[in-house]
């Protein structure tokens, strides 16, 4: 006889509503604080120490991020893959794992950062150095990302839950971001490793006592929606979704990658400053995400998402406007965008939980499909930093510019071009994921009933 499916309220995502939410949450969500604060160092201050403390050349370093990169993204699927044969093991062996790849990336971190000294003053052995501690570092660091994405999609639930499961970790990580933005500018880059160390240390003890993912059995004949064990790449429903992801992606990534020398060329802005761009913009984000979790409930996953793209569009149009002094209204901008990038890191990825569960896989290929997530991700920062970077050269852009249209490049690059990304995406969204829910909707059981 086939056990009887658990209602939602019954899955372990039911723990992060109710008067314990909080220890829940934070016992999941603690680990996402110093993967994100790993992340800004890595994503965005990398490119800019480079280019300014070693005098790298934006064109080839540019090329050695994209290929340190693109290998890191695409070893993600089977990392995924891996990840789920440790979950068929035990959890246990997920969190060793993850234990040993979080080592490694604390140690790629502080090679990253500070070089050897035989290798700074040629600019050729500098950039291999790079390129190989990056594809090292990026790699330890899918494994413990996919491990804990994973993990947080096979506590299940319903819309609203997987929303707050990963508005836990992806709000924590938000305050790992502010905590990386304010670090290196105040106790320096040494610090900031240090600290990173520290918080990896206790986002990894607090995970290994927090909810665990509860044994999900193969779904009975007929109750999959598609053919269960097909490569993610092949489920239409992931298709789109990923789609609209990669988009939306592409659009954020850009200005994460150029928003420094932004500041710094367009704007003029002092650098001390900078740290309170930074800080304002993912602070936003984070106290904005219990409002779009709260939306969710209204508006449903997917059309509270279309509304942060709008958003985004309208401040990035916005920003095209800003020039040399304008601090103020900059700093506007970086606040009402990061209320938009509120929807992407709280959204998607319940999406895709849901999606999983509609294909019938819950449980048991989740790291399969965030190992595919994690390569879109990846690919997003790849073509980010491999285009941007050599464009921007190409049309006569170089750091510390005034010339009048070599910032308007810069403008053109940081401003429109994401804008017209998230337009993209939008439609993508509307029509790929939106449309089909209503069509979904319009079929359900008590709407056949009312057939003739």
């Amino acid at each position: 006889m086939n056990p009887v499916p658990a209602s939602p309220r019954a899955e372990p995502a039911a723990r992060f509503i109710g008067p314990d939410a909080w220890r829940h949450g934070l016992g999941y969500g603690l680990l996402g604080l110093p993967l994100a604060f790993v992340a800004l160092p890595l994503y965005v201050i990398l490119p800019n120490h480079y280019a300014r403390e070693f005098a790298a050349p934006l064109a080839a370093l540019g090329a050695v991020l994209l290929v340190a990169r693109l290998i890191d993204a695409v070893l993600d699927p089977w990392i995924g893959r891996w990840c789920d044969r440790l979950f068929a093991r035990s959890t246990r062996a997920v969190l060793t794992a993850s234990a040993l790849a979080a080592v490694v990336l604390a140690l790629g971190l502080w090679g990253l950062l500070f070089p050897p000294a035989a290798v700074r003053g040629d600019t050729a052995r500098l950039l291999a150095w790079a390129g190989v501690v990056m594809a090292i570092t990026y790699t330890a660091f899918s494994v413990v990302s996919v491990a804990h994405q994973a993990w947080g999609a096979r506590l299940g639930g319903s819309e609203a839950q997987r929303s707050r499961v990963v508005a836990w970790r992806e709000g924590l990580a938000l305050l790992g971001v502010l905590l990386a933005a304010v670090l290196p500018g105040t106790l320096g880059l040494g610090a900031t490793v240090a600290s990173f160390a520290v918080l990896l240390a206790l986002g990894g003890w607090a995970w290994s006592r927090s909810v665990e993912p509860a044994h999900q059995p193969a779904p009975a004949h007929g109750r999959a929606v598609a053919a269960p064990g097909l490569s993610p790449l092949r489920q239409p429903a992931f298709q789109k979704l990923l789609a609209v992801f990669v988009l939306n992606g592409t659009a954020s990534a850009v200005p994460a990658t150029l928003v420094l020398f932004f500041v710094q060329d367009r704007l003029q802005a002092p650098p001390a400053l900078e740290p309170a761009f930074l800080a304002t913009y993912f602070l936003s984000a984070a106290l904005s995400m219990p409002l779009w979790v709260r939306l969710v409930a209204r508006l449903g996953l997917a059309r509270t998402w279309l509304a942060g793209m709008a958003l985004a569009v309208a401040v990035f149009v916005w920003a095209a406007t800003l020039g040399a002094g304008d601090v103020l209204p900059f700093l506007v901008v970086c606040a009402l965008s990061g209320v938009a990038l509120g929807t992407d890191l709280a959204l998607p990825g319940a999406l895709l939980a849901g999606v999983i569960g509609q294909l019938g896989e819950r449980g048991q290929r989740e790291g399969a499909y965030f190992g595919w997530w994690s390569f879109a991700t990846k690919l997003n920062l790849a073509l980010a930093a491999g285009l941007a970077l050599p464009l921007l050269a190409w049309f006569g852009y170089t750091p510390g510019a005034r010339d009048p249209q070599a910032l308007h490049t810069l403008t053109v690059a940081y401003c429109l071009l994401p804008c017209a990304l998230k337009l993209l995406a939008g439609i993508a969204l509307h029509f790929l994921v939106i449309r089909p829910e209503r069509a979904a909707a319009a079929l359900s059981p008590h709407t056949l009933k009312a057939l003739p």
